[in-house]
C-alpha cells in the first residue's frame, strides 16, 4: 500500500489487488483554473464508456484565480494529483485547456487546446522562462505565440488543437515552428451548443421562464473593461437591465465568467449583486453548465469581449455590447472584428427601446455571417475529430460506436430573490384605453435619477410591510397580502392604515388569489376579481394599479358606471387577463 499518501489509488504502487478495472491507457488532465477544467471536461467527454482509459487530473498551480480547483475535483470525484508529481510521472497522454505552467517539464507528450471560442485574447506571461512582448511586434493571441507555445526552440505541445483554419494562418505568422503540429478539429463546446437547440423550450421551461416571457442574457467576462469590471458607464449595464425592462415580461440572467467569481470569491460576489438578486437577477454559478442552457434559451444577449458572447452571436441571438475592451483582444482575430460589427449599448439612451430593436433585427449580412462561421470551420464533427485524435496518440482503436455529441444538460433553477417579500416596491406604468390597460413593473430600489425619463408617467406600489419604511411612506399604492397580522385587524385598522400613508391614494387588501379590495382615501371601496382564465402573472398589486389608474383618469361619465371590464396586458407575447371592477 506504499505510495497510497501521494497518488491516488490507480496510480499508486500495488494497487493492482484493489482497483476493479484494469484500464490500458492513462490520460492525464491538466488543469489551470476552473475555467480550463471546465472546458477540459468538455473535451474528456470522448473518452466516456471506454473503460481501456483512466484519467487522472492535476492542476499546475499557475493561475492566480486557481484557489478552488480542489473543491472542483473532489465535488466531482475527480482523482487529482500534485503537479510536482505528475511531473515527475509518465502517462501515456497529457491533454490541456491552457498554457499556464512550466508545460515543458511533463514526461508525457501534450495535446493543448483553447478554453473559449478560439484564440482570441491577449495574456502576457507573468512567470517561468517566457517572455513577454517586446520591442514593436504587434500582441499576439494567448495560445498561438512563441511565448505559449516554445520552450528553449522547441514546440511544447505535441499537438495544437485548432477549431478554424484562419487560427492556423495566424499560427503560421506568429510562430512557424507550430505549424505542422496544429490540428483543426473544431469546437465541441459550439457543436453541443448548436446540437442543442431544438430543445429551446425545454430549456426554457429548467429556468422557470414563463409564456410570452423574455430571458436577457447579460455576459461577463473577466478583468477591468468587462461588463463586471468596467468603468461606471459599464457597471451600470446589468442594474440598467433589471431597472429598465418590465420584470414581468423580461428576465434577466448574469453568466459571471469562474475567474470573477473565484477571484473575488462567491459570497462576495452574490454580495455586491445581493440587490440585483433581490429583484430577479438570476445568478448561476459558473462551474457547471447553467450558462449553456441560458444561451440556448436566450432572446437577447448583452455581452462583452469574452467568448460567451462569441457563442451567443454564432448561434444567432441578437447580440449588444454592453462593454468592450479592444486593450484584451488581439487585433487580428475574429473577437476584434465581431467589437467593431456589434452594435454597443449607448448610456446615454433607454436600455428597452435597444433591446426591443436588437431583438427585431435579423443580420444575415455577408459580415455577419463570416463572423459566425469564423468560430469553427469543422461544424459538428469535434467529438469524431478529437476521438480520433486522441486515441491516435494513445495508440488504441477507437470505439466501435460513433463519436456523439450529448446535449446541453438541463440546469437546476439558478440562484434567484430570496426575500420573503414578494411584491416589493415597484414603479409602475400603465397605458390606458377604454377598455384595456397594459402595464409595465420596474423595481423601485434600482431607479437613478439619471434614468428617471425612462419611467415618466409611473406611481409607486409598496408593501405595507415592506422593512424598508421608506417606500410605504411614499407610495402612490399599499398593498396588504392576506396572511399578515394587519390583514386580520379589519376595515376599521385598514382605514387607519390608509390614512397614515401621506401619499398613498388605495390601499389593496388581497381577498384570494383572484380576488383584490380596495379602499380609497375619498371612501370609496372598490372591488377587482379576475374573471375566466386567470393568468400567471395576476396579482393583488397588479389588480390595484389597474383599479390605481382607472380612478385617476376617470372621466365625469364613469361616475354613474357601478361595474367595468377591463382586458389587461404585460405586453407582446403575453396572454392577458380579465379584470372585473365594480365600485361597491
Amino acid at each position: 500500500m506504499r505510495g497510497l499518501e501521494e497518488v491516488p489509488l490507480p496510480l499508486a504502487a500495488g494497487s493492482e489487488m484493489w482497483v476493479s478495472v484494469k484500464a490500458e491507457r492513462t490520460v492525464l488532465g491538466v488543469v489551470h483554473n476552473i475555467t480550463s477544467a471546465t472546458r477540459l471536461l468538455d473535451l474528456l467527454s470522448v473518452f466516456a464508456g471506454d473503460r481501456r482509459v483512466q484519467v487522472v487530473f492535476t492542476c499546475t498551480g499557475s493561475s492566480a484565480l486557481d484557489g478552488s480547483i480542489t473543491e472542483f475535483f473532489n465535488s466531482r470525484g475527480m482523482t487529482h494529483i500534485p503537479w510536482e508529481k505528475a511531473k515527475a510521472s509518465s502517462f501515456d497522454l497529457a491533454i490541456a485547456t491552457s498554457r499556464g505552467g512550466d508545460l515543458e517539464n511533463l514526461r508525457t507528450p501534450i495535446i493543448g487546446t483553447s478554453h473559449g471560442a478560439g484564440y482570441n485574447k491577449i495574456l502576457k506571461p507573468e512567470t517561468g522562462n517566457r517572455k513577454p512582448e517586446t520591442g514593436n511586434r504587434k500582441p499576439e493571441a494567448f495560445g498561438l505565440s512563441p511565448e505559449w507555445l516554445m520552450h528553449e526552440g522547441r514546440v511544447v505541445p505535441a499537438a495544437i488543437v485548432l477549431s478554424h483554419e484562419e487560427q492556423r494562418e495566424r499560427l503560421a505568422v506568429s510562430c512557424p515552428p507550430a505549424v505542422p503540429v496544429s490540428v483543426v478539429a473544431g469546437d465541441p463546446c459550439y457543436d453541443q451548443l448548436h446540437a442543442s437547440l431544438p430543445f429551446r423550450a425545454e430549456f426554457r421551461r429548467a429556468l422557470g421562464l414563463r409564456q410570452g416571457q423574455k430571458l436577457v442574457v447579460v455576459s461577463s467576462t473577466w478583468g477591468r473593461g468587462s461588463i463586471l469590471g468596467a468603468d461606471e458607464a459599464g457597471k451600470d449595464v446589468l442594474r440598467r437591465a433589471l431597472a429598465e425592462l418590465p420584470r414581468d415580461s423580461h428576465r434577466v440572467l448574469a453568466a459571471i465568467h469562474p475567474n470573477a467569481w473565484y477571484g473575488h470569491g462567491a459570497w462576495q460576489l452574490q454580495s455586491w449583486l445581493s440587490p440585483l438578486i433581490d429583484h430577479g437577477l438570476l445568478l448561476p454559478t459558473p462551474d457547471d453548465e447553467t450558462w449553456k442552457a441560458a444561451l440556448l434559451a436566450a432572446d437577447v444577449l448583452l455581452g462583452d469581449h469574452g467568448s460567451l458572447t462569441y457563442y451567443g452571436f454564432s448561434l444567432r441571438i441578437p447580440t449588444i455590447l454592453g462593454s468592450f475592451n479592444t486593450s484584451k483582444v488581439a487585433a487580428a482575430s475574429p473577437m476584434a472584428r465581431l467589437g467593431t460589427f456589434l452594435p454597443h449599448a449607448s448610456p446615454s439612451l433607454p436600455l428597452l427601446p435597444q433591446v426591443e430593436a436588437a431583438a427585431a433585427r435579423t443580420d444575415t449580412t455577408g459580415t455577419a455571417e463570416e463572423l459566425r462561421f469564423a468560430i469553427t470551420s469543422r461544424p459538428g464533427r469535434s467529438a469524431a475529430l478529437l476521438r480520433r485524435l486522441f486515441y491516435e496518440r494513445l495508440g488504441l482503436p477507437e470505439p466501435e460506436h460513433a463519436a456523439a455529441v450529448r446535449p446541453v444538460p438541463l440546469p437546476v433553477v439558478p440562484v434567484g430573490a430570496t426575500s420573503p417579500s414578494i411584491e416589493p416596491a415597484s414603479y409602475v406604468s400603465v397605458h390606458t384605453t377604454e377598455s384595456r390597460v397594459d402595464v409595465s413593473r420596474y423595481p423601485a430600489v434600482l431607479q437613478r435619477r439619471t434614468m428617471e425619463r425612462h419611467l415618466a408617467g409611473t406611481h409607486l406600489v409598496a408593501d405595507v410591510d415592506d422593512p424598508d419604511t421608506s417606500w410605504p411612506r411614499s407610495a402612490d399604492v399599499l398593498v396588504l397580502l392576506s396572511g399578515r397580522p394587519l390583514h386580520t385587524a379589519g376595515p376599521d385598522a385598514w382605514v387607519r392604515l390608509l390614512r397614515r400613508g401621506p401619499g398613498a391614494s388605495l390601499l389593496a387588501v388581497e381577498e384570494s388569489t383572484d380576488s383584490t379590495l380596495t379602499l380609497h382615501r375619498n371612501g370609496t371601496r372598490v372591488r377587482a376579481r379576475w374573471e375566466g382564465e386567470v393568468p400567471w402573472w395576476a396579482s393583488t398589486s397588479l389588480a390595484a394599479s389597474v383599479v390605481h389608474e382607472r380612478i385617476v383618469h376617470a372621466q365625469p361619465s364613469d361616475a354613474a358606471r357601478s361595474t367595468d371590464h377591463v382586458r389587461v396586458g404585460l405586453g407582446p407575447g403575453i396572454d392577458t387577463g380579465l379584470l372585473r371592477i365594480d365600485v361597491l
